[in-house]
């Protein structure tokens, strides 16, 4: 066993934490998905002390029917097609962000926050793919999955206050359901299925393209 002096003190275990936690959130496929995401919270409250936050977060994922008894994912079976990972890791961000742990790449301004926020419903009327969202409303805040456009991904924007719900556009590049699965994908671009607004009620917070209303799994 290694001598006290000798561990990493708690400053830098944290920083190393919440590294990971960003890391995890990004790229849920290489680090266990939501699982992995769940342990790095833990360790995250447990060094911080207040463990009783994630009994208070689901909770309230709960009441907004966002928490089933398979987490996070099973809550998105009914709104979007089967993902990646990314639609998963951008609910558990929402509460890295209140936290003050999330790692942003860009913060929207007050102003470009209010209208990206009074843009999206009549924006989100037409189908749009990757190339559009971020021509439109600017790089995201985080990207939650990997770079290549084969592969479907979440786009998170945020404001700098903490209370100020997350948007998030899920982007899909999967198999139609009556064709043969292929490499690489048909599309070039990965396809938006729908807008999501944080912290609304589960069911009420999605604004589908109408590629989304036609891909939405069956109720």
């Amino acid at each position: 066993m290694p001598a006290a002096d000798m561990l990493a003190p708690s400053d830098e275990i944290h920083t190393y934490l919440v590294a990971r936690l960003n890391d995890a959130l990004r790229r849920p496929g290489m680090w266990g998905g939501e699982l992995g995401i769940r342990l790095m919270l833990d360790h995250l409250l447990f060094l911080e002390r207040r463990q009783e936050a994630w009994d208070d977060e689901q909770r309230a994922l709960e009441q907004r029917k966002a928490w089933t008894p398979t987490g996070v994912k099973g809550a998105f079976g009914g709104f979007l097609p089967a993902d990646p990972d990314a639609s998963v890791a951008s609910v558990y961000a929402e509460f890295a962000h209140r936290q003050g742990w999330l790692k942003t790449d860009r913060v929207l301004s007050t102003d470009e926050y209010a209208s990206m926020l009074a843009t999206i419903d009549s924006w989100a009327a037409h189908d749009r793919v990757w190339a559009d969202v971020t021509s439109f409303f600017g790089t995201p805040s985080v990207l939650f999955g990997g770079t290549n456009p084969y592969y479907g991904k979440t786009l998170g924007y945020v404001t700098a206050g903490l209370s100020a719900p997350m948007v998030f556009f899920h982007l899909w590049n999967g198999t139609d359901p009556d064709a043969e699965p292929s490499w690489p994908p048909a599309r070039e671009q990965p396809l938006l299925l729908a807008i999501r607004r944080g912290d609304a009620p589960f069911a009420a917070s999605f604004t589908y393209t109408p590629e989304g209303h036609r891909r939405r799994p069956a109720q």
